[in-house]
C-alpha cells in the first residue's frame, strides 16, 4: 500500500504527516530525519490499530443490508 507524506519546512524544521492515517506525524531538523520519523511513527499507528482491532475480529460478523448488491455488481463488472 502506498501513503502520501507532506513534508513542509517551518522554522528551521521540517513538519511531516501521513494523509490517509490519522495520527502519524512528526517533525525533524533535516529531510532525512523527518522521513525517518514518518516511516517509524506509520509503522507504530498501523501495529497499534491492528492490535487495537484483533479482539473485535471474533466478535463482529458480516451484515448484508443489500441483499441485491452482490449480484449487481457482478453485473457491473
Amino acid at each position: 500500500m502506498q501513503y502520501t507524506a507532506v513534508i513542509q519546512k517551518s522554522a528551521g524544521w521540517y513538519l511531516g504527516w501521513i494523509e490517509e492515517v490519522p495520527g502519524v506525524n512528526t517533525q525533524g531538523k533535516t529531510l532525512k530525519e523527518v522521513k525517518d520519523n514518518l516511516k517509524e511513527a506509520l509503522v507504530m499507528v498501523l501495529e497499534a490499530n491492528r492490535e487495537l482491532l484483533l479482539p473485535l475480529q471474533n466478535l463482529t460478523q458480516r451484515v448484508d443490508f443489500y441483499p441485491y448488491a452482490k449480484s449487481l455488481h457482478s453485473v457491473n463488472r
